[in-house]
């Protein structure tokens, strides 16, 4: 079978959805080895695509024609060189020219133009223009004015009318032509490639130098004869033909002013910008049809970023176009008045297209503005004169009703603000002028209005993009008013507070739900412009006495002093009734700023009862959509978190009990998808309703805390909390499971032992909530928790989600009960270890080193047990060859864990579980191989880690009892006999070894990260051993290693010297100095 054949039926595959999936892909790779080897190739591609004549080309399939044409851009986009080689370059191209002439001769000229398959067109326009790069000028000098003739063929048309397939197909390929050779946006999509990048200069110098004027002429006659066919048409007259009626020549006329934009940028302008062209635009911008208005606009304002090299140049370009003018009367005319369902999208667009062209008018006239640049006085002042005239039409722009006409102005006004943020820094005491500061006022007053909800829109109903872009537009709003306060704090801060103080203190039926929203999302967003202290705690809402705020804080009667503009904002909030308005928008906005201040509520306690209030009612937590409640369940529990020393100890239960519906864990299943599908991982993977529940559970433990002073009732009231939650626990035990079907009763009781332990979370940390006498009763309640977590863990542990839910419950319960659940983790950790699977070492491990800091020695036999096998499992884990990046991922996350659980064993001065007598035999291979890691710099991050381990069992197993670090009161001894000989004849040598690595660049910040631990290492070598480390390093170990002597005294009295903050940064200097060398 040919290659040809053999192409046809691997589209015919390829191109086919329900193809078997095999031959597929054998298809496209065989497709793929066709498009690779195209200087071999593309004959067979050209004849594939153009045929033997149109007939032919139109019963060829469309997708082999496509696959023929991305065989030809392969070859002249990336095989040039090849061809070169090969010596095929002229008599490649020479056929190229001349057959794909026939073909636009015969098809564009003479044809239908690819009627039937129009996308064919936009394709081919790109190859021929691939084509033009590689052979113009030198070997296609030709090639603009082979095609200009062909403007006006029509065969059998007496009068050289317009041919529209060729005009259209002209005008694409300049657009294709531009775009390669100047189009940044393009140009920045793909690597930079010197030789391409020299190619398109010397195109553009071409085109500059011998086409450049009769293209221009072209483009510019097809825009003056379409438009004179376009408003004979629209007077009545006959079409010319029927591919030049009136939809034809809108396209048309749109198409060649896109085309004389896509020039204008790197032609000369004088080609351009002529009386002439300049009447012919502004005639366009007031044509009927938008299309061509919003073509023309692009086209300005490619005109007006022109780069030009004298300013002056630039400001009489300005003026000559006199767009301010223009921009004015166009704003006014294109005003929007009508309903949104109303208005034509198509003229939104347009006037979205005229605040892009007020903006980027106003960014080259702040250019001319930007006295750092130097500008002559006279453009200076003409400049700032035509943007004064701007300022107002980019107002109105800005205060737009549509967010995408309002956006346009963005980049304008951003470097407006950058302006007058510059000139505040450089004359601080007069740079704010009466004209700038009304422009401010104006322009701060249409930022806050738009950052109004349209009140014709429901945030319930919109769906997710429209909603996002609302609130992205509130953020870029929010931007800008942080602009406005960089230059003038006051009037941002006064104008929040009078816009949000009007609204609330007439909170009634009056108020729009828009109106009522805005209110309080002011009051939310007044903090972020309150500076020092005055944003922090409860200064930022009430205003105390000088001496309070340095020596009396916390004896203060803070609820008596007056409050701030914020806290003023906040108390109205709290008058109003606006927590009670009927609509969602506001009650979440409500909800968000009382828990973003909890503060103010330590200052005005009176109205932590109304908040709780709402916040439990049907507005809250009980609100009945799930997506308020879930988001409300947080802010319920910061504000818990936040002021639970202000919540009445007598409302406590009352809120408990309130809570106790939503309390009820309920496990749900996803919806299956396949047979194959793993819903227990799913729903385990997936946020859903019970992670929101979660801080119900920790709020809930919170309160009960709260309750101490009656530690019966506290018991009860847990009781009553965690009976319900274990009973449900216990039935998901008893639940026979019968198969991998059978997941529910699991998914049950791990969301039940998390919600306990979330309970637990809500108890103060042990060091704060016990004392050495009796254990409180809450206590007792929690180790009742355990213990029913302990035997769920005997019965269902061969489920990793009974496992990890066990971790993250007794995490909790270990924080808030300390030594007095001790006598669980034995069995604990036998459970948790007994079945786990390698991919849960990195939590089992960071488990493990919390629970050694909460409860050290009260677990040291735990420990003494798990350390030796614990380690001889990790180690040979990370022996295992690592295959793919998954496994590199895992292997890494699994090495850093257990280095950072053997470091905490050090922190917490446990170290002698290494040298107990079950231990103390492997000590030796255990420091080994982390040495070894600390040592691999193809993994930075363990390899610091592993340099703080070394750097402590230094002092922990080798400290000679005259050295300095002897004295310090945190030592405990535990000399291991042959630590002295490693530290010498195997860190020294590692210590040295890492930065001389060929591999190691200090530049790097984590290679500088692991020099400055390196440096730590040597001094707690010196702190272990003193002066005989000194002394091994000067006469042994430098001199060995080439040293000048000069050098290694000085290096050991600095290491004998210097505090080990002031070792490191020196010895980071070492390594620079000997690396610069």
């Amino acid at each position: 079978m040919s290659t040809e054949q053999n192409i046809l039926n691997a589209v015919v595959i390829a191109s086919n959805p329900g193809q078997d999936r095999a031959l597929q892909n054998e298809a496209i790779e065989f497709l793929n080895t066709v498009r690779a080897g195209a200087t071999e190739t593309w004959p067979i591609a050209l004849k594939l695509f153009v045929g033997d004549d149109s007939a032919s080309r139109t019963k060829q399939n469309v997708h082999v024609r496509l696959f023929a044409l991305q065989v030809l851009d392969e070859l002249l986009d990336n095989r040039q060189e090849e061809l070169v080689n090969a010596g095929r370059t002229q008599e490649t191209y020479v056929t190229l020219q001349s057959t794909l002439g026939a073909y636009i001769t015969e098809e564009y000229v003479s044809g239908s133009a690819e009627a039937h398959a129009p996308f064919i067109r936009n394709k081919f326009s790109h190859t021929l223009a691939l084509l033009f790069l590689c052979t113009y000028p030198d070997q296609w000098p030709t090639f603009f004015t082979s095609i200009s003739p062909l403007l006006h063929a029509s065969p059998g048309s007496p009068s050289p009318a317009l041919n529209p397939h060729v005009t259209t197909f002209f005008l694409r390929l300049l657009l294709e032509i531009s775009g390669e050779i100047h189009d940044q946006t393009i140009k920045s999509a793909r690597s930079f490639v010197a030789s391409r990048h020299a190619r398109d200069t010397s195109i553009r110098d071409a085109i500059r130098a011998k086409d450049a004027v009769g293209v221009n002429a072209e483009v510019l006659r097809i825009i003056e004869e379409a438009v004179t066919l376009l408003e004979a048409v629209r007077a009545g007259g006959a079409p010319l033909s029927e591919s030049l009626g009136q939809t034809q020549l809108v396209e048309l006329v749109e198409l060649a002013t896109r085309a004389f934009a896509s020039y204008v940028p790197w032609v000369d302008i004088n080609l351009t910008v002529t009386p002439a062209t300049i009447n012919l635009l502004f005639k366009l911008l007031s044509d009927p049809a938008v299309p061509i208005r919003m073509a023309t606009s692009g086209a300005l304002l490619r005109i007006i970023q022109k780069g030009l090299k004298e300013p002056s140049d630039k400001l009489q370009l300005f003026r000559v176009l006199s767009l301010g003018q223009v921009l004015e009367m166009l704003e006014q005319k294109t005003r929007i008045t009508g309903s949104k369902d109303e208005t034509d999208d198509e003229e939104v667009s347009y006037r979205e297209s005229l605040g892009k062209l007020t903006s980027g008018l106003g960014l080259e006239l702040i250019k001319l503005c930007d006295e750092q640049s130097g500008p002559p006085p006279a453009v200076l002042t003409g400049a700032e004169e035509l943007l004064q005239q701007l300022l107002p039409i980019m107002l109105r722009f800005l205060a737009d009703d549509y967010d995408d006409i309002s956006s346009s102005v963005f980049p304008m006004l951003s470097q407006i603000f950058v302006v007058y943020k510059r000139a505040k820094k450089n004359s601080p005491q007069t740079h704010l002028t009466a004209p700038k500061r009304n422009f401010l006022m104006q322009t701060l007053e249409i930022l806050l209005q738009k950052m109004r909800w349209n009140p014709d829109d429901d945030p319930d109903e919109l769906d997710e993009d429209d909603r996002a872009a609302f609130e992205t537009l509130r953020s870029d709003l929010r931007l800008f008013l942080d602009s406005i306060s960089a230059i003038d704090e006051e009037l941002v801060a006064s104008a929040i507070k009078t816009l949000a103080m009007n609204t609330l203190t007439r909170a009634d039926d009056s108020v729009g739900w828009a109106d009522a929203e805005l209110s309080v999302y002011l009051v939310y967003l007044y903090g972020e412009f309150q500076k020092g202290d005055r944003s922090k705690g409860r200064a930022a809402f009430v205003t105390p006495p000088e001496e309070i705020v340095k020596d009396k804080r916390k004896t203060a009667n803070w609820e008596s002093y007056p409050l701030t503009p914020h806290g003023e904002m906040l108390d109205a909030l709290m008058q109003s009734r606006i927590s009670a308005y009927p609509h969602n928008a506001v009650a979440i906005q409500y909800f968000e700023t009382v828990g973003r201040y909890g503060d103010f509520f330590k200052v005005r306690k009176q109205y932590v009862g109304g908040v709780l209030t709402t916040l439990i009612d049907a507005r809250g937590i009980h609100h009945p959509k799930e997506s308020v409640r879930r988001r409300v369940f947080y802010i319920f529990y910061k504000f818990i978190k936040d002021c639970k020393l202000e919540i009445p100890i007598e409302h406590v239960t009352t809120i408990i009990d309130s809570m106790r519906d939503i309390l009820v864990v309920r496990a749900e299943l996803p919806e299956p998808e396949s047979s194959e599908q793993d819903l227990l991982n799913e729903a385990l993977g997936s946020a859903g309703f019970f992670d929101s529940q979660l801080y119900l559970f920790e709020s809930v433990g919170t309160l009960v805390s709260l309750l101490g002073k009656e530690p019966e009732k506290q018991a009860a009231v847990l009781e009553s909390v965690t009976n319900p939650l274990l009973s449900s626990l216990q039935q998901s035990i008893q639940t026979p499971i019968n198969g991998p079907q059978d997941i529910l009763p699991i998914l049950q009781a791990h969301h039940v032992i998390r919600a306990l332990g979330s309970v637990a979370k809500g108890f103060p940390e042990a060091s704060q909530s016990t004392d050495q006498g009796s254990v409180p009763a809450w206590i007792l309640v929690l180790k009742q928790v355990a213990e029913a977590i302990i035997f769920s863990l005997e019965r269902m542990n061969q489920h990793r989600a009974i496992r990890d839910a066990s971790r993250f419950a007794f995490a909790r319960i270990i924080a808030s009960t300390g030594s007095n659940i001790t006598q669980y983790i034995p069995m604990l950790m036998n459970h948790l270890i007994r079945q786990s699977q390698p991919v849960e070492l990195v939590d089992f491990l960071s488990f493990l080193s919390f629970t050694i800091h909460k409860l050290q020695n009260e677990i040291f036999n735990v420990l003494d047990e798990l350390v030796s096998p614990l380690s001889t499992h990790i180690f040979e884990l990370l022996a295992r060859p690592v295959e793919g990046t998954d496994d590199r991922l895992q292997h890494n996350d699994t090495k850093k864990a257990y280095l950072d659980f053997v470091t905490h064993i050090m922190n917490d001065r446990m170290h002698a579980v290494f040298v107990s007598e079950r231990n103390k035999e492997q000590l030796p291979n255990l420091v080994q191989s982390i040495a070894s890691i600390a040592e691999d710099l193809s993994d930075p991050s363990s390899s610091r880690i592993a340099l703080t381990f070394l750097a402590k069992s230094t002092v922990a197993f080798a400290q000679a009892p005259d050295a300095p670090g002897a004295s310090a009161p945190s030592v405990q001894l535990d000399v291991v006999p042959g630590y002295q000989a490693f530290i010498y004849e195997r860190l020294v040598p590692l210590a040295f070894g890492i930065p001389a690595s060929p591999s190691f660049n200090i530049k790097d910040g984590q290679s500088l990260s692991a020099t400055m631990e390196i440096g730590v290492l040597l001094k707690q070598i010196y702190q272990a051993r003193g002066q005989e480390a000194i002394k091994y390093l000067a006469e042994v170990y430098l001199p060995s290693t080439n040293w000048p002597p000069n050098l290694a005294a000085e290096f050991v009295t600095k290491l004998a010297e210097l505090d080990s903050k002031q070792f490191r940064k020196y010895f980071a200097d070492v390594v620079r100095s000997s690396g610069a060398s």
